[in-house]
């Protein structure tokens, strides 16, 4: 079982072959994470997103926790394009590896909560 500290040291995103479905719904479970994969979703395009572009209620060092909890998870991936760092969903490799898996936790995220 990957451990979400285990990411490689070098910047890249952990092999999703070695993340288990179980670290990446821990990481999706967060109020702040989900937030951030939301906005990664609904980014036009495949080039992702400037860390300053995604608006969180949490300050700089609470959302690279979290910007890193997501990376270790496999879920996003970074590239640095001049001095900005983008980060990007990986939504194509998280349906090969978990076919579903996000758009139903997106749609589940989105779904107005009944009280009965």
């Amino acid at each position: 079982m990957a451990q979400s500290g285990s990411a490689p040291h070098d910047g890249h995103a952990p092999d999703l072959a070695a993340v288990d479905v179980l670290t990446v719904l821990q990481a999706l479970s967060d109020p702040v994470r989900l937030a951030i994969v939301r906005q990664l979703a609904a980014c036009p395009g495949e080039g992702g997103l400037m860390c300053g572009q995604i608006a969180l209620p949490v300050t700089k060092s609470t959302a690279s926790h979290h910007f890193k909890t997501l990376h270790n998870a496999g879920i996003t991936e970074e590239h640095a394009q001049g001095v900005c760092k983008y980060i990007q969903l990986r939504r194509a490799e998280l349906e090969e590896r978990f076919p579903g898996l996000l758009d139903s936790v997106l749609s589940a995220a989105a779904a107005p909560v009944v009280v009965a």
